[in-house]
C-alpha cells in the first residue's frame, strides 16, 4: 500500500541531469519553502482582489464585469510572464506557461463570480457626483 512520503526521510529519487542542484535537504525544507512562497502569492492575490472589486465602479453591465477581451489580455499576459520567470537553473520548470495560465482561468472566474456580486452593490451616478479618486 502506498503512503504519504516521510518529510523528514532522505531523497529517494535524484534526476538524470547531472547539473541538477537540490534547493533543499529533505521534504520538510521543500514543504516550508513552498508554504513561504504560498504566504506571498495569496498576500498578493488578496490586494488583487480588492481592485477587482473596485472595478465593479466602472462598469455600465455583466457582461463589462466579465469583460472577455481583457480576459484573454490577462492570459497572455501571464503565459509571457510564466516564460519569462521560468527559472533557467535545474532545467526550469517545462510547461510552466501552461500551469501558470490554468491557474490564472481559475483565479478569474472566481475573481469575475465575486466582482459580479459587487456590481449587483452598486448603482449608477451622474458625472458630476463621482467618487473621488485617492492620490
Amino acid at each position: 500500500m502506498t503512503k504519504e512520503p516521510d518529510p523528514q526521510g532522505g531523497a529517494l529519487r535524484r534526476f538524470r541531469d547531472p547539473a541538477y542542484r537540490p534547493l533543499a535537504g529533505d521534504l520538510a525544507g521543500i514543504r516550508r519553502e513552498i508554504d513561504r512562497i504560498d504566504d506571498a502569492v495569496v498576500r498578493l492575490l488578496a490586494e488583487r482582489a480588492m481592485y477587482v472589486k473596485d472595478a465593479a465602479r466602472f462598469k455600465h453591465d455583466a457582461f463589462q464585469v466579465s469583460a472577455p477581451a481583457r480576459q484573454a489580455q490577462v492570459f497572455a499576459h501571464v503565459r509571457a510572464l510564466a516564460a519569462r520567470h521560468n527559472p533557467a537553473f535545474n532545467g526550469g520548470f517545462e510547461g510552466l506557461p501552461e500551469v501558470v495560465e490554468a491557474a490564472y482561468r481559475a483565479l478569474v472566474a472566481g475573481y469575475i463570480a465575486s466582482e459580479q456580486q459587487y456590481f449587483g452593490q452598486t448603482e449608477p451616478i451622474s458625472p458630476s457626483t463621482q467618487d473621488e479618486v485617492p492620490e
